[in-house]
């Protein structure tokens, strides 16, 4: 029996490394059904598109030992969307594990958003104000007159000035140029959601608590289809100037992934009981030999 299940874990490494040793699939050729995703999981493949970083998820808290200490934080998942008037773009959004990032990434992102669901303040006048407002209007009409033909004035100014330019002078200032996306390229694994132990709490996506990955209830909260591809990215080697988010190796994803603790907990316990099996008959032979 202990025998059977060593060779169970070493084959599902063997088969995993192989996986990981594939050349990197084209992400539009891959189907989001569950029946293919369930296939071609821990297979590699290379998408581009944009992230949507207003709906990153943070899933956790995880830990990470960086230089012997232990440091808790999350993994942020993070929708990556199709770019407009790009084939290589994704043609659809997919759900992107971007890798390991400090507590504060995941406080910085709650004080964003609960920033920008609150409405602005406006503070309502005062009586005082209301009562002084009829004297100070005719004092400010002047003013008001004064401005709009300076405004007049400098405007036609500004039409002057752009008759004279010739047709290849139009460049904009910086100021007018519109911002470009910068295309994003990943390549990761495709993945499924976590299977939870007894220990970890539910989700509440209300809260914004994720404590493990449900794939289709993180797209569902993010807004996409509920089939919505999930992908973990890898990367062996990490920029030093941009360390965050910290995606995982190949050698770290095997060994979390392929080897998870449940798995070693049960490996770890069926040779600690063929161990004491083993230890019990040796002593109650040696006792049987004695008493002859």
């Amino acid at each position: 029996m202990t025998v059977s299940k060593t060779w169970s874990v070493i084959e599902m490494l063997e088969y995993r490394q192989n996986r990981l040793r594939m050349d990197p699939l084209n992400c539009n050729e891959v189907s989001p059904s569950s029946e293919n995703v369930d296939s071609l999981e821990f297979c590699r493949v290379r998408c581009r598109g944009v992230f949507d970083e207003k709906k990153s998820i943070f899933i956790g808290p995880r830990s990470r030992s960086i230089s012997g200490v232990t440091e808790n934080g999350y993994y942020v998942i993070t929708p990556l969307m199709p770019l407009a008037n790009d084939p290589k773009s994704v043609q659809a959004p997919i759900l992107v594990n971007r890798g390991w990032v400090p507590r504060n990434w995941r406080d910085k992102s709650l004080e964003v958003a609960a920033a920008d669901d609150q409405p602005p303040s406006i503070a309502p006048p005062s009586q005082e104000s209301g009562k002084r407002s009829w004297w100070m209007f005719s004092s400010k009409k002047k003013k008001v007159e004064e401005v709009i033909l300076f405004s007049y004035f400098k405007f036609l100014v500004k039409v002057v000035c752009n008759l004279k330019m010739t047709p290849n002078d139009n460049t904009l200032h910086q100021q007018d140029q519109v911002p470009t996306v910068k295309p994003t390229e990943v390549v990761g694994v495709i993945r499924g959601s976590e299977k939870p132990s007894i220990f970890v709490p539910a989700n509440d996506p209300s809260s914004f608590q994720w404590f493990y990955v449900d794939v289709s209830a993180i797209a569902r909260a993010c807004g996409l289809p509920k089939n919505t591809l999930y992908i973990e990215t890898i990367n062996d080697n990490v920029d030093p100037s941009n360390p965050y988010p910290i995606p995982k190796d190949t050698n770290t994803l095997v060994r979390s992934s392929v080897m998870p603790q449940d798995h070693l907990n049960y490996t770890f316990t069926w040779y600690s009981l063929s161990a004491a099996v083993t230890f019990m008959a040796f002593k109650r032979l040696q006792s049987k030999k004695s008493r002859r």
